[in-house]
């Protein structure tokens, strides 16, 4: 028999977040007292008024397919959700709405992209950059950071990185994973860049509500309007609402590009839920307080996970100014020896002993280009928080 599977499937690798928290479930599922500190989601509910809209829907028989690009009502909201936003102008044929954010990723990595490309990603990344860019064909060419610069990469670097084959760069601020938001100067001067090179930017927007520094959202085109003509913005409804499970994300950008992205989507999915498309609408056109409240707790769990963190001797990290993830540097810890005799190499198995002795899940900074470092998500109860990093503390106290 021929091989099966194509080659770029046997080199494709798990989402390490995702196996993370399914290996925490199933742990709590077997009656073990698992701390998940891995979560990539909100853990409010969905709020009220948006479930009942989609109630509303499916009572009212709107289960049909809709057009592949969304409902003409949610992509005008959308649109009028950026100009109130953003401040920038868009027409409802430059928006196309896909099965969550992470589609829309996908989908214009296929219609950008192709072999031969190059694509920069800076580090550290969302776990799905690389595969998405690999998957079209292209090749991600990693720019790193460092922590003591907010793992804000230097403009030198990125520069150094561009080749003749560059075609695109993905950005994404605030960031998964390291709750960091890029500064002005650093947009600025990256957009000065972009300009001169004519590159195509991915502006990843999905935790652009999600910030603590009391300023609105704010992306490349905040402070350059101009790169207008070669930038796409993908966001969506899963973290702002607490709507993940919803699988509702859009991509807004040249009308050519989006007619591109719609085609590919076309012969995949074609549209998106109808049903989750009428909750969007909702959660954009409806009240927004669920968002003010979320992002207040998320501010308070981000202090707290900071000042307890910065208690224990070895870790530091940048404090969170957005998303609700911690990138925290454990490499002070690499080279000890657990009590089994085990020693301790890298993130991948700092994380492994803090499930196994602490048992609380976290996720390997390996996954997101900077091994390092551990990623921590506070979107957990305060109590859980608070237990998880004092049942971390005693597990690193353990290591000689």
């Amino acid at each position: 028999m021929k091989e099966k599977l194509a080659t770029r499937v046997k080199q494709l690798k798990p989402s390490a977040t995702l196996a993370v928290n399914a290996k925490a479930k199933s742990l709590k599922a077997k009656g073990i007292d698992i701390i998940n500190l891995s979560a990539g989601e909100p853990d409010f509910d969905t709020p009220d008024h948006i479930k009942t809209a989609a109630i509303k829907a499916i009572e009212e028989g709107f289960t049909r397919y809709t057009p592949v690009p969304g409902i003409p009502e949610l992509r005008e909201a959308i649109v009028s959700r950026l100009a109130e936003d953003y401040g920038l102008t868009y027409k409802p044929e430059e928006v196309v709405v896909s099965c969550g954010a992470k589609q829309a990723l996908f989908n214009l990595a296929q219609a950008l992209f192709e072999p031969g490309d190059e694509v920069l990603i800076l580090a550290p990344y969302w776990v799905s950059y690389p595969p998405i860019v690999e998957l079209a064909g292209a090749k991600p060419v990693i720019v790193p950071s460092s922590r003591e610069n907010n793992f804000e990469p230097r403009i030198e670097d990125i520069a150094k990185a561009i080749t003749p084959k560059t075609k695109g760069i993905i950005l994404n601020s605030p960031s998964n994973p390291t709750g960091q938001i890029y500064s002005r100067k650093f947009m600025e001067e990256l957009a000065s860049l972009l300009k001169e090179k004519g590159l195509v930017i991915i502006s990843d927007d999905i935790y652009d509500k999600l910030r603590f520094d009391g300023h609105g959202p704010e992306n490349i085109l905040t402070v350059a309007p101009d790169l207008k003509d070669q930038t796409i913005m993908v966001n969506g409804v899963s973290k702002t609402y607490a709507m993940t499970g919803w699988r509702i994300g859009w991509a807004i950008g040249p009308e050519d590009i989006i007619k591109a992205v719609s085609k590919i989507q076309g012969q995949s999915t074609s549209n998106a839920t109808s049903v989750a498309q009428k909750a969007a609408l909702e959660a954009l056109v409806g009240p927004q307080d669920c968002v003010a409240e979320m992002c207040t707790s998320f501010k308070r769990r981000a202090k707290l996970l900071y000042d307890e963190i910065t208690k224990i001797p070895g870790l530091s990290l940048p404090e969170p100014k957005g998303t609700f993830y911690a990138f925290i540097d454990f490499s002070s810890y690499y080279g000890k020896k657990a009590p089994s005799g085990q020693e301790i190499r890298d993130s991948l198995g700092i994380c492994e002993y803090l499930l196994e002795e602490a048992k609380v899940a976290t996720v390997p900074g390996v996954a997101f280009g900077d091994d390092r470092c551990l990623r921590i998500s506070f979107a957990s109860a305060d109590e859980d928080i608070k237990q998880g990093i004092a049942r971390i503390a005693e597990a690193l106290s353990k290591l000689g």
